[in-house]
């Protein structure tokens, strides 16, 4: 099945909203001097998805958006 989804929508592709996760969780909002400890942070926390963040992160993957007929659109 093939979904329409606009040009950008990061809201509706489930790796932005796991990137949007991975930030959020892992990075902290914190500067990393070099590209190691960065890849460390992240790697760190997509380790602990399954123990910290499994509740969260299943919440984040479901498709809550409302979809709608085509002919509704076309009658209004």
């Amino acid at each position: 099945m093939l979904l329409f989804l606009p040009s950008y929508s990061p809201n509706l592709n489930v790796i932005e909203r796991l990137w949007r996760f991975t930030k959020k969780k892992g990075l902290r909002g914190k500067h990393y001097a070099d590209f190691a400890t960065f890849r460390a942070a992240i790697d760190e926390c997509l380790d602990r998805i399954p123990t910290d963040h499994s509740e969260a992160l299943a919440s984040l993957t479901t498709r809550k958006f409302q979809t709608f007929d085509r002919d509704s659109f076309l009658t209004a």
